[in-house]
């Protein structure tokens, strides 16, 4: 959620990209929206045939003891109409993707990155690919990534009890654009719940191929800060409030769909960008939530201009008691928490454990699936409009990798766990790119 000048004109791509303080030019703009079960002329026909020279590319292998499982479930929270959507549904719709520790391979395919129609529109002219990464649409067959999850395999039994982590997304992306990091933290021992914030992600896939796509902007798009700022309260409100529910279905699903082998006593959750703030802010608001990462997204409401510390968020003023992991780019208007007014002002109200990495050569789409996927994509020819640079920067996209799947893991192992494996005690030799701040 990395705010930029604004010396320059913005399209929608580069708006999402920036996340959240730059929402105010995509408004402008607003992207075209479905209702759920209407007809999108983006995804209409969508499981035709994708041409066999598009480009393709892959997912790296987790690097964890277990294999992986994936349960996918459709959650209908009856407390509230959709904010975003009231006319589409009465209720608040959500999907989720539970990967897990599962037993060792059996016949039970490999589950693809995105569902197929999710994946057309991804790829298609208002999908995710072309407004936050400057894709062509229909440059590459999104469809073709596999993770390297199974559908619905058993838990192994050696895995024990779960912590869970939940994942949340950043602005207009689906829950499945971390896939990569999501399957690692699982083939580690945990439950991960990723959670899809229905009509703010470009599309959301429901049973049966029914899309909701993005309606945030439906009606008179705001015009000045003023309007942008409650519409960011407004985002990142109905979040918290989709997590929080997540949060209270897990008790059942815990005993009709797993086994009582989830443990809700130890919860955590991390985010990029808009999902950053999220899961700081969720913290903050229930404490179910021991620990967190937020993978660079500032923590304020400021709408159309550089973030300035002026409208705060109630976890940047007041802090958190319990431990957060800073993780920055070196995107414009990003770094470390002292040049980010809101990253500052939580360091300096926090009474928690905190740290902050920043890795080296990044750019905001870095602790993302566009890090591995996008340079493969590239060789091939389908190369992001400004260029793979401007997209994810000049850090390896191996090392990137590496780094992000490390720190996760030690953060969440050290707090879920009792697990420290001292990586987070201060600069690393292993991993050279990280620049730590304390």
């Amino acid at each position: 959620m990395t705010a930029v000048p604004r010396t320059r004109t913005h399209n929608r791509r580069q708006v999402l990209v920036t996340g959240l303080a730059a929402t105010a030019a995509l408004a402008t703009s607003a992207v075209p929206s479905v209702a759920a079960g209407s007809p999108d002329r983006s995804t209409a026909g969508s499981d035709r045939p994708v041409r066999a020279d598009l480009p393709t590319a892959r997912l790296p292998r987790p690097t964890g003891p277990f294999g992986v499982g994936s349960t996918i479930l459709h959650l209908v929270d009856r407390s509230r109409t959709d904010p975003w959507a009231p006319d589409a549904s009465p209720y608040r719709e959500l999907m989720v993707s539970v990967r897990y520790p599962a037993a060792p391979r059996g016949a039970a395919p490999r589950v693809p990155q995105m569902p197929a129609a999710a994946a057309a529109h991804f790829g298609g002219p208002e999908g995710a690919a072309a407004l936050n990464l400057g894709m062509a649409p229909g440059s590459a067959d999104w469809g073709a990534t596999l993770s390297h999850a199974r559908q619905d395999a058993p838990v192994h039994p050696r895995a024990g009890r779960l912590p869970v982590v939940l994942y949340s997304p950043g602005l207009g992306d689906p829950r499945t654009w971390n896939t990569a990091l999501v399957d690692d933290l699982a083939s580690h021992g945990y439950a991960v719940v990723t959670v899809d914030h229905t009509y703010e992600a470009t599309e959301v896939e429901f049973p049966g191929g029914r899309l909701a796509t993005m309606r945030i902007f439906d009606g008179a798009p705001p015009s000045g800060p003023d309007a942008v700022s409650a519409l960011l309260r407004k985002v990142v409100a109905v979040r918290v409030a989709d997590t929080r529910f997540v949060l209270d279905r897990l008790p059942e699903l815990n005993r009709t769909r797993f086994g009582d082998v989830l443990d809700l006593r130890r919860i955590g959750m991390f985010g990029h960008s808009a999902g950053g703030f999220t899961a700081a802010q969720a913290m903050h608001d229930d404490r179910r939530i021991r620990a967190g990462i937020n993978m660079d997204g500032q923590m304020d409401y400021v709408g159309g201009a550089l973030p300035d510390g002026s409208l705060l968020s109630t976890v940047a003023l007041e802090g958190l008691d319990r431990p957060l992991l800073l993780m920055g780019t070196e995107s414009e208007g990003s770094g470390d928490y002292r040049q980010q007014p809101s990253w500052a002002a939580f360091w300096r109200n926090t009474r928690g454990w905190k740290a902050n990495v920043t890795l080296t050569g990044s750019r905001h789409a870095s602790y993302t699936d566009a890090q591995v996927l996008l340079p493969q994509l590239a060789r091939q020819g389908a190369e992001p409009g400004d260029g793979l640079t401007a997209a994810v920067g000049t850090v390896r996209p191996d090392r990137a990798t590496a780094a992000g799947r490390a720190y996760v893991t030690s953060f969440f192992g050290r707090w879920l766990r009792g697990h420290d494996d001292h990586l987070l005690d201060g600069p690393s030799g292993r991993f050279p790119e990280m620049v730590f701040s304390r």
